[in-house]
């Protein structure tokens, strides 16, 4: 049936060809489409000056296009052509509709492009069969959602007919049966497009390529016949060119609003015309959007608080006494500091890391401590507040009631095709494929052991690292000895080994993350597809969990060895400890300033790379490839360059497009929680990347890329349990980095328990932060080649060097051991801890039960719809009752009887009587 007409397909073809169409030669490609399944029409021309290309229906202007496929033929693939063929012949017998444009009104001149339209008929029997919700009635519930001094937001809203292009409905399950209980005004703009796209994509994926004669399964879906080339690609239209509105009234130019309202980046400030972005890409897409936005704005909160502990540390930095004992030449430069390596170190003066000191302090104040314990709040904030947020969405959007079981009607197709055996579903009674055990548990092992591999191939490579920066530190040790940098305007110095060793090393470990990152996704891939999910929510959870568990691993774990590894375990001189202790090369020390001010450098290169390069690749590449592809239909008029060329010309966006955005913020989310402490700028960097994240994400996805098949999902999926995990885990790490990483609990010590005088005061905290060590103990091996100490050390002067522990000096009974303030500052670190993911983990579970998951008022329309949804079907078989009743003539025909078990007492009171 063409859609809305009410006719069956053969009477639509006799009408066709005698009138309905531009031209008779048209008529004869088109039947030669459907009766005898060639493609092969070269009398079907369309005079191109006549009627315009740029369009989404049909050649008879009526019927829309609702999916695109093209080929090249290969006259020597004789496999391919009859696959094409079967697959038509199949794709008609399920109802759908098609056309052909041959290959010679094509830009190349050698592709075939089929349009499929699906007719009423068919829209309504799967949407029946998917469940989808239509509406019944208007939404009667008022808008009470005010919001106070709302008229300061004015500049942000977008015009109404965007934010809700569609008027607010009460919605049921769609039922082919019932069909006047619906809302149906006009057929042909019932189901929207996006749904339309979705329902021709469920048969695309199910219709068999062979005979009925064959019942092998394998040989179905529009997804093997793209892998084996059978077809170049399969996508919906675009409604129109974005930059311009389409000339056909009928047509709606969603695609314009969503680019003039949405996918501009001087646009950023204004709000997110969600329920457009739903009605056109469909609901999966749509709550992407809708928590990157809600992502962002919760954002700009903890970006604030950010800035404001940043500048707490510029503004104190000259109170601070022992910043200035270190800088003080009389303090700090009268401490000779032992070797940093072996050989090539020499003696070093305290007062030469005096920038270290002052960028440290920055970011490792008693503001520090406040951002950490704000951060672990802020996350649980945000957890609980997306959550009656997407519990909104799912009421606007008619995801109350989607559950995911409801997917068993939408098995893989993958999944059906390499399963050989059938066994009873206890609950439906039917008979389904399923897998055998041992096949599954050897699957899962193997995909496991690769897994593994993976993540031991990141530890080596960071132990690859380590090893740079231990030979790297030496030889610039030995290099820059004599300041040779100092000589750089600027920046010279502030260049040190130590500095110069960490960016080179982050930047290595940068490009190693990238390179792994690369190759393990096609192996993540790989491993989940032989798998074999069983539906397309567990193939997607099985790909997150493997993609995000390396994606953890190689993005955090130099963070973590520079935060909690780095400059723990490197003995004391006279007793250094070595890689594997049996190489030359000696542990890792921290950056005299303190290792927080690395593990800074490490957070600010990864994560500002990462967003840099991810932009690059994801607004960048699109364009560029689509620039070479559509270099020479540029120059033709637009009524030559046909909508499914100008679409085909465009990148796919495949089915790990969303998959990839999601796993891009993730790892940010990880950043911006797990290391915070350490950075508290890291949430306004975020901030500026995710309002330009929003923007190009809209823009290439409106611009660049090919109209994605709509999709439902009632959230974010996997990804709301990754999120809840790492905010647990972002307590812990935190405070962990407070206690170990930084020097604020050793300082609170020295404060409270060890200050010299009466009143507590940071004097001398420098002088009691450093032990003592006579030099003449440092083993040979250790001791730093002549040419390599500076020009002012004089051995015969100089007896004793300081480093960085809390021991007994030489002389002393307990000589090198550990002091008992040691012992103190590790029960102040160890208590801190628990009290901090106590207090932290408290507050958390308080606000978490606090703020209920639905809001009140969404509860409220959900109970009232499901009561409308009762009602007003209760009515209808009562209404339909009534009617049989009359018709029947009432007595000896009533079927009370019948139906006493399903209507209301007066019904049955109205039938006797």
């Amino acid at each position: 049936m063409t859609r809305g007409t009410g006719k069956s397909k053969e009477e639509t073809l006799i009408e066709m060809s005698e009138a309905g169409s531009p031209s008779g030669e048209e008529n004869n490609g088109y039947h030669s489409t459907l009766d005898s399944g060639s493609l092969q029409h070269d009398d079907a021309k369309v005079d191109k000056q006549q009627q315009s290309k740029d369009s989404v229906y049909f050649r008879d202007g009526k019927r829309r296009i609702d999916f695109v496929l093209s080929y090249v033929e290969d006259k020597e693939d004789k496999k391919k052509q009859e696959r094409r063929k079967l697959y038509e012949a199949n794709m008609q017998k399920a109802g759908l509709e098609l056309e052909l444009e041959d290959k010679s009104e094509s830009e190349d001149g050698k592709t075939f492009f089929l349009k499929i339209h699906a007719p009423w008929e068919v829209l309504a029997t799967y949407a029946d069969v998917l469940k989808i919700k239509v509406p019944f009635k208007v939404n009667d519930i008022p808008e009470n959602r005010e919001i106070p001094v709302g008229w300061l937001f004015t500049p942000l809203r977008l015009p109404d007919h965007v934010m809700h292009p569609d008027p607010d409905y009460f919605t049921s399950p769609f039922d082919n049966n019932k069909q006047d209980f619906f809302l149906i005004e006009d057929k042909e703009t019932f189901f929207p497009n996006s749904t339309c796209n979705r329902i021709v994509y469920y048969i695309l994926s199910r219709c068999p390529y062979n005979k009925d004669d064959n019942l092998s399964k394998d040989k179905r879906g529009i997804k093997r016949l793209l892998n084996n080339g059978t077809y170049t690609s399969a996508f919906p239209l675009h409604d129109c060119r974005y930059w311009i509105k389409s000339r056909d009234s009928s047509c709606e130019s969603e695609r314009y609003n969503l680019y003039r309202y949405w996918a501009r980046f001087f646009r950023f400030y204004k709000e997110q015309p969600l329920n457009l972005i739903r009605k056109y890409y469909g609901e999966k897409i749509g709550i992407y959007f809708a928590w990157l936005g809600f992502y962002t704005e919760m954002l700009f909160y903890a970006a604030v608080v950010g800035l404001i502990c940043f500048i707490y540390g510029v503004a104190t930095y000259d109170n601070t006494v022992w910043t200035k004992e270190i800088c003080d030449g009389k303090i700090g430069g009268e401490i000779v500091m032992c070797p940093l390596c072996d050989k090539t170190c020499g003696f070093w003066k305290l007062n030469s890391t005096c920038n270290s000191t002052w960028q440290s302090h920055l970011f490792d104040n008693t503001a520090t401590v406040f951002f950490a314990i704000f951060m672990g709040i802020w996350v649980t904030l945000f957890l609980e507040f997306w959550k009656r947020r997407q519990a909104r969405l799912g009421y606007e959007w008619d995801l109350v009631d989607f559950e995911e079981e409801q997917q068993r009607l939408q098995l893989r197709p993958e999944y059906e095709t390499k399963c050989t055996s059938r066994r009873l579903n206890r609950v439906t009674q039917e008979m389904e494929p399923y897998f055998p055990v041992t096949s599954k548990c050897a699957r899962l092992c193997l995909s496991g052991a690769t897994v593994l591999f993976w993540i031991s191939l990141i530890i080596a490579s960071i132990i690859g690292v380590i090893a740079y920066r231990l030979a790297v530190f030496a030889a610039l040790a030995s290099v820059m000895k004599d300041s040779p940098t100092n000589k750089l305007e600027v920046v010279g110095s502030l260049i040190t080994p130590q500095l110069a060793t960490s960016v080179t090393a982050s930047c290595i470990n940068f490009v190693i993350i990238m390179v792994l990152n690369f190759l393990y996704e096609r192996v993540a891939i790989w491993i989940t597809d032989m798998e074999v999910p069983k539906t397309h929510l567990q193939y997607e959870n099985k790909l997150t969990v493997k993609m995000f568990l390396f994606q953890f691993v190689n993005y955090y774990s130099s963070c973590f060895y520079v935060a909690f590894f780095k400059g723990k375990f490197v003995g004391y001189p006279g007793k250094y400890t070595y890689m594997f202790h049996i190489s030359s090369l000696r542990n890792e020390e921290c950056d005299p300033g303190g290792c927080l001010i690395e593990l800074t450098t490490q957070l600010v290169i990864v994560m500002t790379g990462k967003q840099v390069w991810g932009n690059i690749q994801e607004a960048l590449l699109p364009w560029l490839k689509n620039w070479w592809s559509s270099r020479n239909a540029r120059s033709h008029p637009e009524s030559l360059y046909s909508r499914w060329e100008q679409d085909y010309d465009l990148q796919n966006f495949s089915q790990f497009g969303l998959f990839y955005e999601y796993l891009e913020m993730v790892i940010q989310f990880g950043f911006i929680t797990l290391f915070v402490a350490s950075f508290p700028l890291a949430p306004l960097l975020a901030l500026m990347n995710n309002i330009l994240e929003v923007r190009v994400d809209a823009w290439k996805l409106t611009t660049q890329f090919r109209r994605p098949v709509a999709a439902k999902a009632h959230s974010i999926g996997a990804w709301d349990e990754i999120l809840n995990m790492i905010a647990v885990f972002s307590v812990v790490t935190n405070a962990f980095i407070v206690a170990f990483t930084s020097d604020m609990i050793p300082r609170l010590v020295y404060f409270y328990a060890y200050h010299p005088g009466i009143e507590p005061s940071m004097r001398g905290y420098v002088n009691n932060s450093l032990s003592v060590f006579n030099i003449s103990q440092i083993h040979l091996a250790n001791t730093p080649d002549s040419d390599e100490n500076p020009a002012w050390y004089n051995s015969s002067m100089i007896t004793t060097c300081r480093y960085r522990d809390y021991r007994y000096p030489p002389g002393h009974e307990h000589e090198y051991s550990h002091t008992m303030q040691f012992w103190h500052i590790l029960a102040a670190k160890m208590a801190f801890i628990i009290i901090m993911e106590h207090v932290v983990f408290l507050v958390k579970f308080f606000v978490a039960w606090l703020i209920p998951d639905v809001p009140s008022d969404v509860q409220a329309r959900v109970k009232r719809e499901r009561y409308l949804v009762q009602e007003y079907l209760h009515n209808y078989e009562v209404e339909k009752l009534k009617k049989q009743l009359n018709q029947r003539g009432g007595g000896d025909q009533c079927i009370c009887p019948e139906i006493a078990a399903t209507v209301k007492h007066e019904v049955l009171s109205e039938c006797l009587t």
